[in-house]
C-alpha cells in the first residue's frame, strides 16, 4: 500500500510558478513509477508528467513540454512538479499517483493523492 498526499497548489498569476509536492508513505514508495495527472472542469483527466525510480525515464505529455519538470526524492518518499510559465489552461486539480508507465499513459494509476487545485490568474 502507498498513501500519497499533494501539496503545493494554490492561486498563480500567469506567468508564474509553483512547486507542487507529493509525500508518499510505505515501503514501497521506490518501486512505483510516479507521475502526475490533471483535470480541469469539464475535461477528462491528463497524464502530464511522470518518473521512474531513478529518474533516469521522464514522460510528459506535449502540452507542458519544456515547462513543467518532474523530480523524485526517494529518501524523502516525495515526487515533486516544478510548473513555470503558467497558463490559464493549467488551471486544473492535480492528482499524484503511483503505478506503472504502460497503464499511466492510459489515465490509470495504482495509488492516488486527493488532489491539490491549482488556478491560473489571467
Amino acid at each position: 500500500q502507498v498513501q500519497l498526499v499533494e501539496s503545493g497548489g494554490g492561486l498563480v498569476q500567469r506567468g508564474g510558478s509553483l512547486r507542487l509536492s507529493c509525500a508518499a508513505s510505505g515501503r514501497t514508495f521506490s518501486s512505483y513509477y510516479m507521475g502526475w495527472f490533471r483535470q480541469a472542469p469539464g475535461k477528462e483527466r491528463e497524464f502530464v508528467a511522470g518518473t521512474s525510480w531513478s529518474g533516469a525515464n521522464t514522460y510528459y505529455a506535449d502540452s507542458v513540454k519544456g515547462r513543467l519538470t518532474v523530480a523524485r526524492d526517494n529518501a524523502k518518499n516525495t515526487v515533486y512538479l516544478q510548473m513555470n510559465s503558467l497558463q490559464s489552461e493549467d488551471t486544473a486539480v492535480y492528482y499524484c499517483a503511483a503505478g506503472r508507465l504502460a497503464t499511466m499513459i492510459r489515465g490509470h494509476g495504482d495509488y492516488w493523492g486527493q488532489g491539490t487545485q491549482v488556478t491560473v490568474s489571467s
